[in-house]
């Protein structure tokens, strides 16, 4: 009897225990728990010369009553990140089943070891990872953030997303340091001349952004302000290269990366010469009266246009623009734009090579009931403007040509490709090749041109349709050389940018 007594309260105490046991670990199973974290980027802050890690944490803290069960603590990258994990005692990149009591909090170490000498493919300059913390069905991220290269982050390694204006007091800042430059947010120059040596390398670390300013836009902006002023002095043998900061395979040729340059309204004196810009969502904006002398140079790999202008000035020669999702050029509300010895091709996109128009709207453009008219002069010689489509050139003249002095497109001795520019507009434009393109050649999808657009090689073939095309050009200034620094043929120059070797 004694031994039934016995039992008996033997198996009452563990009912009890195991009753109080399930009050106390009541987890949570709502898919809609939160956790809190104290910070929503952890950013590891040190400059690496040398290989070396880093370690920095995070609190991850349980607002509720009730205990949770984390199912998974996981880095977005896993294997193929950088990052490591120690949540709450257990390393690795992936840690399941965590528990935090009601009220109460955790600890989650993060480390990153850095190789400054690896290859940007490997090690680049903005290191970015994603902590995952899976608990029932949400899931919440805290953002990781450390720099893999030795380099000058401008104007600093925390801008991202952040819009920072620079001033020199009218003076000079030059780009001269041997060390790459990492632009890392939204830079605005304000009376002050940014001078860019030859050789300078330029990665722009772009991505959506957000702040109070601007609401959501896209990060890696380099912008010249009325009284700042740009100037890149490339030389053919170390030109300047404007690219984004992702050199993995899957990134080296990617466009959209980072923003683009920005000459804003009013910015003279800007200058490119011997420039590659490329990867950005479009090349380079020049806004109204605005102004740019770009010789030399490329721009490729954009998301949108290569060069826009809006009412600005531009003067452009031995230039190449290609691999842009929208037009190659593009001109909107007037200007004055000179074209000396450049090729720009459109290849595979339903856009046109040059697109010009001497309005813009302020509503909607199927109405344009608000709009502004301003006069536009466009001069392309010894030039080829090609591409897929039927149409290669887009004029759009808000007058309908009964104001001949708002619209000025002139076009001599280039390559061309139009089609239905000669009908359209009631034949505004049938006298196209008498009146704005003298001494043109119109190109078909037939025409022999450059040796493999497919492959972006736009030198000339050896029965290209462009050779001798061009007449030497001694105003505003002569040009003796062709991009890749070769001599052009003094009576009969080829036209673009390439003289046929």
């Amino acid at each position: 009897m004694k031994i039934n007594t016995k039992l008996y309260w033997i198996a009452a105490i563990l009912f009890i225990l195991n009753t109080s046991c399930q009050d106390e670990f009541d987890f949570i199973t709502d898919g809609s728990v939160t956790l809190s974290f104290s910070v929503d980027t952890l950013r590891f802050d040190t400059v690496f010369t040398e290989l070396g890690s880093a370690t920095r944490s995070i609190k991850v803290y349980n607002p509720n009553e009730r205990p949770v069960r984390i199912d998974r603590v996981f880095l977005e990258s896993e294997d193929q990140s950088s990052f490591r994990l120690n949540v709450n005692g257990v390393p690795g990149k992936s840690v399941e089943q965590v528990e935090i009591f009601g009220k109460d909090s955790i600890y989650i170490f993060a480390e990153v070891t850095i190789d400054p000498d690896a290859p940007l493919s490997v090690s680049p300059f903005v290191i970015e990872e994603r902590i995952m913390v899976q608990t029932n069905d949400n899931v919440q991220s805290v953002n990781l953030e450390a720099w893999g290269q030795n380099a000058n982050y401008f104007p600093s390694r925390f801008n991202g997303g952040v819009p920072v204006v620079l001033s020199c007091n009218n003076n000079t800042i030059i780009w001269d340091d041997p060390k790459p430059y990492v632009i890392y947010g939204a830079v605005f120059i304000d009376s002050c001349t940014l001078n860019i040596p030859a050789g300078t390398q330029i990665y722009v670390h772009g991505g959506v952004a957000r702040n109070d300013i601007f609401g959501t836009f896209n990060d890696g902006i380099l912008y010249m302000l009325t009284n700042g002023r740009l100037v890149v002095e490339g030389t053919q043998d170390d030109p300047v290269v404007f690219q984004g900061d992702r050199l993995e395979s899957v990134f080296a040729e990617a466009p959209g990366q980072w923003t683009g340059i920005i000459l804003g309204p009013g910015s003279r004196g800007n200058s490119i010469q011997n420039a590659t810009i490329k990867n950005s969502i479009f090349g380079v904006y020049v806004d109204s009266t605005a102004s740019l002398d770009i010789r030399r140079s490329q721009i490729y790999n954009t998301s949108s246009s290569g060069l826009v202008g809006v009412r600005a000035s531009i003067d452009a020669s031995n230039c190449l623009i290609y691999n842009n999702f929208a037009n190659s050029i593009q001109f909107i509300h007037g200007g004055d734009y000179n074209f000396d010895y450049c090729t720009v091709a459109s290849y595979g996109v339903d856009a046109s090579a040059v697109a010009m128009s001497n309005f813009i709207c302020y509503d909607d453009p199927l109405i344009c009931a608000q709009n502004s008219v301003y006069r536009l002069n466009a001069r392309f010689r010894n030039s080829i403007l090609f591409g897929t489509r039927r149409d290669e050139i887009i004029f759009s003249d808000f007058t309908g040509g009964s104001e001949p002095s708002l619209f000025n497109p002139f076009f001599q001795n280039c390559v061309v490709k139009v089609d239905e520019l000669l009908s359209q507009s009631d034949s505004l434009y049938a006298a196209f090749f008498e009146n704005q393109c003298r001494d043109c050649v119109n190109g078909s999808r037939d025409s022999i041109l450059f040796e493999d657009p497919d492959e972006d090689v736009y030198l000339l073939d050896s029965l290209s349709i462009a050779e001798e095309l061009g007449v030497p050009l001694r105003f505003p200034r002569p040009i003796a050389t062709d991009l890749a620094g070769n001599l052009r043929d003094t009576q009969k120059p080829d036209a673009g940018c390439f003289e046929k070797q």
